[in-house]
């Protein structure tokens, strides 16, 4: 007998703009997983690079949102994403995939593979911060955490397959070529962007509206609602120890495990089983706990995990390391998925890449600074001692969650909180106190509150911001 798909997945997969969205998500983050493997042994493998190199390459890739990632957020909110999002993906495949004729002439330099980073770096600041406010413009409210558990599961699938072909080309064509894949991928992104037809309305010019104003706008809005301090601070601590993970990872297995790029790409197939699990649990666990108790225990449950990296060793020991990637990915995509789905609910539509690049600056601009914190500290005590720092940096993640009102909480609240009597410009009104509590939707806000039930009833999917009370990317567990 023949099983109908689940109502709310057909009602996902049956929206035309949004399957292109997901299909386009599917190529880049393949190709992208394939570059994960293949860019630091291209470093490590072919350039010969010490631990303190591969950090500054790992540096390199997420520098750009300390660079430019508060500005992008208000230049976004004066465009259309769509575009932006096409051009980003042609600026990745042009960027990586000069790699491979440069290696095959024999002029491969590290130089080069810095610059290739920080390009990719800027244009998937733009992609990312544009990527996250334009899916309520093709998905309804209620619909959010659904299409978030679908991107995210199409993510965790393409770390389960991407890195063991990966692995895979490194070990036959080398780590040079491999890279092909990844410009393939960001390519055939571009071209089912293009093909979307989302009315997607051209944001009205406010005259008199400046860059900062903007930029300030959006960090207003973040630092004045005590939930999205909390998250952003739990945040940012976890994706700065992953990027101690990041940087150190691959010369621990090529240098003391001692492992060939199939088993590598194996290991972090493996590995990604966990936050494909993740992504497919979220929406029950958000139903089941509630959103906000899915954000905080998330992390409580899976951190601990972390010591298992430095515990790992050669042969049956490097399961360890499985394990512990496996279990801590759980925990990040699940947060992720209840997270950025509130964090889109909450924001007003016009203040959603300001609040997205906001958010984005502060939990991704600690990435260089821990990849250049494990170079330094695998380069001066091996990279076992970097893994330990790691570790306990995990165990610190949970703690901002569980001193923030989400401990007390079980679902998100309604509207944007009143900071001190300030509204952000563009924030439009509130509907919860700066303390948390739910004061009820204005008079502007109700009919986006019954609106919100609406959808929520209409998609089966817990909604994004709770009807009653008060809640951002690879293999390695960093958060949006």
């Amino acid at each position: 007998m023949n099983e109908s798909p689940h109502p709310r997945q057909a009602r996902l997969l049956g929206h035309r703009d949004f399957r292109l969205l997901l299909t386009g998500a599917a190529a880049a983050q393949t190709g992208s997983q394939v570059t994960l493997v293949a860019l630091p042994l291209v470093a490590v493998v072919v350039l010969d690079a010490t631990p303190f190199e591969v950090g500054l390459l790992t540096a390199a890739e997420t520098a750009a949102f300390l660079l430019v990632g508060l500005p992008a957020g208000a230049w976004l909110d004066r465009m259309r994403k769509l575009p932006v999002l096409i051009r980003a993906d042609v600026v990745r495949a042009l960027a990586v995939g000069s790699i491979p004729p440069a290696a095959a002439l024999g002029v491969l330099t590290m130089p080069q593979l810095y610059l290739v980073a920080l390009v990719t770096g800027v244009a998937t600041v733009f992609f990312d911060v544009a990527h996250q406010s334009f899916l309520p413009a093709v998905l309804p409210r209620g619909q959010l955490v659904g299409g978030n558990g679908a991107l995210e599961t199409v993510r965790s699938s393409a770390q389960i397959a991407g890195p063991g072909l990966g692995g895979g080309l490194v070990q036959l064509l080398g780590a040079p070529l491999a890279i092909v894949a990844d410009a393939c991928g960001y390519l055939a992104s571009a071209l089912l962007l293009a093909r979307i037809r989302v009315d997607e309305p051209q944001p009205e010019p406010q005259p008199g509206r400046s860059l900062r104003a903007d930029v300030g706008a959006g960090v207003r809005f973040v630092l004045g609602h005590p939930l999205l301090r909390a998250i952003a601070a739990a945040t940012a601590v976890s994706n700065l120890f992953a990027a101690v993970l990041m940087a150190v990872q691959t010369v621990f297995w090529v240098r003391v495990l001692h492992l060939q790029p199939g088993a590598i790409g194996v290991l972090l197939s493996a590995s990604a089983v966990g936050g494909l699990a993740g992504a497919l649990c979220a929406g029950y666990l958000a139903r089941w706990i509630g959103q906000a108790r899915l954000i905080w225990l998330s992390t409580v449950v899976t951190a601990p995990f972390a010591v298992l990296w430095p515990l790992s060793g050669g042969g049956a020991g490097v399961v360890l390391f499985g394990v512990a990637s496996g279990v801590v990915l759980f925990g990040a995509v699940a947060y992720n998925v209840a997270q950025v789905s509130f964090r889109q609910s909450v924001c007003p539509p016009e203040l959603l890449g300001r609040m997205n690049a906001t958010m984005r600056f502060l939990v991704w601009g600690t990435l260089p600074l821990g990849a250049l914190g494990g170079g330094i500290v695998a380069d001066a005590a091996g990279p076992r001692a970097a893994l330990w720092l790691c570790a306990a940096g995990f165990l610190l993640v949970p703690l901002p969650l569980l001193l923030s009102p989400l401990r007390r909480l079980r679902d998100l609240p309604v509207g944007a909180p009143d900071t001190e009597g300030t509204t952000p410009a563009g924030a439009g009104p509130t509907g919860a106190t700066a303390g948390g509590t739910v004061t009820g939707p204005t008079a502007t806000d109700k009919s986006t509150a019954d609106r919100s039930a609406t959808d929520k009833s209409a998609a089966d999917e817990p909604a994004a911001v709770g009807a009653t009370t008060v809640e951002e990317p690879a293999a390695s567990p960093t958060a949006t």
